[in-house]
């Protein structure tokens, strides 16, 4: 199969979030006819790239859009790097629930040395649980904001009580102490910078 048409339908998808109807691929792909239309489509499902649903539409599957995993590269004393024929999916790789993940870019300077920066994106999973030392984005005292939540048991008067606050990552801001609630919204699943 062609990469060349792979590259098209996964440029044409990722603009207007749905696969192309036959009529659209003719002029994608620049062909006269829906029959040479077919017999690309029939390559794309043997490859495992798309299938139809229940109305005969073209959907894309779980591989379409994945890309080439090379191997590994040494971050020291520089060494050739090893290709792999593997591939990696984004979606399988970041998004554990993808009706609870959604995305947001960073504001502020609090977590710089968690090496999360203003402008950055980072994918979070909605949750309402967190363990001790996990970065989250909670919202204390009405407001919402991106920390480490940490908790932690003291004893007052010989009984125990929780206590729970939020840490930035930058020693420039003080911890977070709720006066009134301190509620766990979501947990950061990944981080994504553009160079």
């Amino acid at each position: 199969m062609e990469n060349k048409y792979q590259t098209k339908l996964e440029s044409f998808y990722r603009d207007n979030k749905r696969m192309p109807t036959y009529t659209e691929m003719m002029k994608l792909f620049n062909f006269k006819s829906k029959n040479a239309v077919a017999r690309i489509v029939e390559k794309l499902k043997e490859a495992g790239l798309v299938a139809k649903d229940h109305l005969g539409r073209l959907v894309p599957t779980d591989n379409f859009g994945e890309i080439p995993r090379l191997g590994f590269v040494k971050a020291g004393i520089p060494s050739d790097v090893e290709e792999l024929s593997d591939t990696i999916n984004l979606d399988s790789l970041l998004i554990g629930n993808k009706s609870l993940t959604y995305m947001l870019e960073v504001d502020g300077d609090s977590m710089i040395d968690a090496h999360i920066e203003k402008g950055d994106m980072i994918l979070v999973e909605k949750t309402n649980q967190a363990k001790d030392g996990e970065i989250v984005i909670a919202e204390v005292d009405g407001e919402f904001t991106l920390k480490y939540f940490h908790r932690s048991t003291v004893l007052t008067a010989g009984k125990a009580k929780e206590k729970v606050w939020l840490e930035p990552a930058n020693k420039n801001y003080k911890p977070i102490y709720p006066t009134e609630s301190l509620n766990v919204i979501a947990k950061l699943k990944a981080v994504i910078r553009k160079y």
